[in-house]
């Protein structure tokens, strides 16, 4: 959206609303070496798996290619839109189905308030135990901006980067999550034994801010095998176009929340659509919505200007400057720009603090706004009812409860108190130590395939991290995966699956990194 999403900004790499991230976030990636503020040991995963079953399983992958590419096209081709109530029940039912041929035992569909949940566990005898975040929703789609339709997941030859598969949720979830599924039919098939125990947790509802996510972790059985976790990840493809690899120590959190401005609420305006003569006699909940939104932030529309909303803010700090400043001087303001398809930063601030600001800065965001007739032509009306829809982005340390608490306070206290604000979905940010092993072992599978990651403090985007890093779990929680991918929550999305560079896995070889990092957290 979360990864969400977006919606968004141009991506690098395989962001899901994940986890969403624009093209300054996609440039930083490309900068501050992982050595140059943390020391993560070397030769761990180098050696964690011998050389002769690496062959083994390697043979194994490329065998079932076409088998891993179906999976994840007939994935793909179910659309799971929870913001539409589209297909969700099929959805999960099929990646429940997809579980229990990779090895899973105990498949269970977890209900919630909302669209179910999945809880399933591979128990291998291991040592070392590994919790798996999935999401099984997509974002909505407009059929007529996609060059081919969205739910076909057909192969197309992308020019400069290979054969993809384009289709809702190809990056964002579903590519990544297939790949993950490949690996451990590529393990089994290979006659080796897993070198972890999982437990996995799947939701239905990432796409609208994961708003009964906790009910699913917080079940007594699923906490119970959480606690024996190392960590907790998420599947992802990494790379941007160059191979480069971004990691993240955690991400911002998220409010997604609608206002409503009626005359019927209100007391004042037209209860329903009426002709727009009528305005010179009667009040506007359209423009009483506008006003509304104008005390939220500055004159600009730059800066939240809600008391309080920013006041638990973690300062940024010395390490975080140092990265940013690094990045600033390595990458290129104009391509970022370019990417990005703007000409000016914020407050017309320097390149440098533009960085800061992606990194550290709480946001109001409006999504959308809907009122009266938006069709072609015009339609004189004076319209009942508005609808703005707003995210707010949160960093450390807010909290989704009070910044909604702040919102609603402010606008009572500013006269608006009429206006209805309903949160669909929401949670806190979150915060990984990179001395965490899940952090550590990632970035020495991607150091093993010659590729030094970065290592920024957080995504702009949003994933409900926050239930694992959280109370009561305390879990360290990251993403990991070799390949590439892009459009997220936009038209066209693809994943690579086979690459034309040699520096940027396709399908085959994203399938091996997830083999590689099992091993190395075993």
């Amino acid at each position: 959206m979360a990864y969400k999403a977006n919606l968004q900004h141009a991506e690098m790499g395989a962001t899901r609303r994940t986890f969403l991230q624009g093209a300054a976030a996609a440039a930083l990636a490309a900068a501050v070496p992982i050595g140059g503020w943390s020391k993560i040991a070397s030769g761990a995963a180098a050696s964690a798996i011998p050389g002769s079953d690496m062959d083994a399983i390697n043979a194994e992958i490329a065998k079932r290619h076409e088998e891993s590419l179906k999976r994840m096209q007939d994935w793909i081709r179910l659309p799971s839109i929870a913001a539409e109530n589209r297909g969700m029940n099929e959805g999960c039912e099929l990646m429940m189905n997809m579980l229990k041929d990779a090895g899973f035992s105990g498949v269970t569909k977890m209900p919630t308030d909302g669209q179910p949940g999945v809880f399933a566990t591979l128990d291998a005898g291991a040592p070392r135990t590994l919790g798996v975040y999935y999401m099984y929703d997509v974002k909505q789609v407009d059929p007529s901006e996609w060059s081919s339709p969205p739910f076909d997941a057909a192969l197309v030859d992308k020019p400069g980067l290979g054969k993809v598969v384009v289709g809702r949720g190809a990056v964002n979830q579903k590519g990544p999550e297939s790949t993950f599924l490949a690996a451990l039919h590529a393990i089994r098939g290979a006659g080796k034994k897993m070198p972890v125990n999982l437990v996995f947790v799947a939701e239905g509802e990432e796409e609208i801010a994961s708003p009964h996510f906790p009910q699913i972790v917080h079940k007594p059985e699923v906490l119970a095998a959480m606690k024996k976790c190392d960590g907790v990840f998420m599947p992802y493809a990494s790379q941007g176009l160059n191979g480069d690899v971004t990691m993240y120590l955690g991400a911002k959190g998220v409010v997604e929340l609608e206002l409503i401005s009626s005359g019927e609420k209100w007391g004042r305006g037209p209860k329903h659509d009426v002709h727009s003569s009528t305005k010179a006699e009667l009040d506007s909940p359209a423009w009483h919505l506008v006003e509304a939104l104008a005390t939220l932030v500055t004159p600009d529309g730059n800066d939240p200007a809600i008391p309080g909303y920013t006041d638990k803010v973690r300062p940024v700090s010395a390490t975080e400057k140092k990265m940013i400043a690094e990045a600033a001087r390595r990458l290129k303001e104009s391509d970022a720009k370019k990417q990005l398809g703007v000409e000016h930063w914020v407050h017309d601030v320097s390149w440098e603090e533009a960085l800061t600001l992606l990194v550290s800065r709480p946001t109001i965001n409006i999504e959308g706004l809907v009122g009266g007739y938006t069709g072609p032509g015009g339609k004189t009306i004076l319209p009942g009812k508005a609808v703005a829809k707003l995210d707010l982005r949160l960093v450390p340390d807010m909290t989704a409860a009070e910044a909604l608490a702040a919102l609603k306070g402010h606008l009572a206290a500013k006269g608006f108190a009429d206006i209805e604000v309903h949160m669909s979905g929401g949670y806190d940010p979150n915060s990984t130590s990179a001395d965490a092993r899940v952090i550590r072992m990632s970035a020495e599978v991607y150091r093993k395939n010659g590729i030094d990651p970065v290592i920024l403090p957080r995504l702009a985007g949003s994933w409900p991290g926050y239930v694992f890093t959280g109370e009561p779990l305390n879990l360290p929680a990251g993403h990991f995966g070799l390949g590439h991918g892009s459009g997220a929550h936009a038209p066209n999305e693809y994943y690579l699956v086979e690459s034309s560079n040699p520096m940027v896995k396709g399908l085959d070889g994203a399938t091996a990194s997830q083999v590689e990092f099992l091993y190395a957290m075993a």
